[in-house]
């Protein structure tokens, strides 16, 4: 008897252990899986061809558009050739002529130009058609220091409810352009003891992933004044899961080339949310 419960002694505090270690084994694991994604986060802006690559955008005008260094340009370049070619917009579509070669350019697309070592990209913002300019050697990629976040909290991870109720929700984007989006619901959750709504919108045509803008209360001190974003995948089981830990800025905060959109009014919670992507000035 007395080596039975002798040896049973060493069990009891080894499962005590595992009990006490499974929490902060999770906690751990947690923290690494946000400091991963924060990681990945940071290389895809620093990636080429990433938001602090973006250093131009240049409105069309119907007809030819030329561009190059040359200050005579319709788009002036700040390097490579100086007649480097011809952008010729008609009725929304857009041609590019380069070398004698001419081809057609899908807005908002990987369909590019290049010019020595910039890369041009045709974008479509609700009819009104532009080319947005990436450069390796942009300075918003120089002088990036990396983003400041919140301390990862668990306690922002939250389980929401989904509420299908699908319908058209117009977005409002930083340069005063308003499109309907779809969205397929909101979501419900509770927060410091009250209750929130937040409706997202589908980014890409096809996907069924959601896709949320937002403002908190610490919108234009701690966070981006115009707000951040949050994705998740589908609900499953009625259920989302918003990690605010994962909250992050939009490109507008990286380079003043972008056209993001804005949170819905419904969007703009009264709360503080201390979690995720902490304000980026460029």
């Amino acid at each position: 008897m007395r080596r039975m419960c002798s040896g049973k002694r060493p069990r009891l505090r080894y499962a005590a252990a595992v009990v006490i270690g499974l929490p902060l084994f999770a906690a751990a694991t947690y923290q690494a899986e946000i400091a991963a994604w924060r990681h990945e986060r940071e290389a895809h802006l620093r990636a080429d061809g990433g938001w602090l690559t973006v250093t131009g955008l240049f409105w069309l005008h119907e007809g030819r558009n030329t561009f190059g260094t040359d200050p005579k340009s319709d788009i002036v370049l700040p390097a490579g050739p100086a007649q480097a070619g011809i952008f010729d917009l008609h009725n929304g579509n857009v041609t590019a002529t380069t070398a004698g070669s001419t081809r057609n350019l899908h807005p908002d697309s990987d369909d590019f130009v290049s010019a020595g070592r910039l890369r041009l990209y045709v974008i479509d913002r609700a009819g009104r058609i532009g080319i947005r300019l990436k450069d390796p050697q942009s300075p918003y990629l120089r002088d990036f220091h990396g983003i400041e976040a919140f301390p990862a909290r668990e306690e922002y991870r939250i389980l929401a409810r989904f509420v299908p109720e699908p319908k058209k929700v117009p977005i409002t984007n930083i340069i005063g352009q308003t499109e309907p989006e779809d969205s397929p619901g909101y979501v419900v959750f509770r927060l410091q003891g009250r209750e929130y709504r937040l409706r997202p919108v589908i980014d890409e045509p096809g996907s069924r992933d959601l896709f949320f803008i937002f403002r908190d209360l610490t919108g234009g001190h701690e966070t981006y004044g115009a707000g951040r974003f949050l994705d998740t995948p589908p609900p499953q089981n009625g259920q989302v899961v918003l990690d605010f830990n994962k909250a992050y800025n939009p490109p507008c905060a990286f380079t003043p080339y972008a056209t993001c959109p804005l949170p819905p009014k419904e969007n703009r919670l009264p709360v503080r949310i201390e979690a995720g992507e902490k304000k980026y000035g460029h």
